[in-house]
């Protein structure tokens, strides 16, 4: 009678310990979810308290806010991953393809169709320029690219 105790009594700890772990997997991703938000959240308010900072050295009304590419001398160039992911599958390159004609890496082309970074002035300037290629006119200047 003593050893069906102890067997019950294992089989009750065996159980009650995969509970606790499967509930403590569960929270321990939630966990990690959360530390990656409030950190994310901590870099946004650290950036606008850089950005209020420098306009109260500046003693001036907040500027306008501008959009990447934006210059004096230059027309407003936006930027949208949807549309430059879109932009990429209708000139039928692929990411490497298209980083060739941008002068960036492939891992770029998937950061910027994915929302995770933004391009830079003078990377916009080259995605207006491949924007106003078609299919053939993409595939002759990787050509041309290849050829140098």
């Amino acid at each position: 009678m003593a050893q069906l105790a102890s067997l019950l009594k294992a089989e009750i700890v065996r159980l009650a310990r995969k509970e606790v772990r499967a509930e403590l997997q569960a929270l321990q991703k939630a966990s990690s979810r959360y530390r990656t938000e409030l950190a994310a959240l901590k870099r946004q308010l650290k950036d606008q308290q850089r950005q209020l900072a420098k306009q109260a050295r500046g003693g001036r009304a907040p500027a306008p806010a501008r959009d990447a590419g934006e210059d004096d001398g230059n027309p407003k160039l936006r930027f949208r991953a949807s549309g430059f992911a879109t932009l990429r599958k209708k000139l039928d390159l692929s990411a490497a393809d298209m980083g060739k004609l941008i002068g960036v890496t492939q891992q770029t082309i998937y950061h910027w169709e994915k929302g995770q970074a933004r391009p830079r002035a003078s990377q916009l300037q080259n995605i207006a320029t491949i924007r106003k290629l078609g299919k053939r006119g993409a595939a002759a200047k990787l050509a041309e690219m290849a050829e140098v």
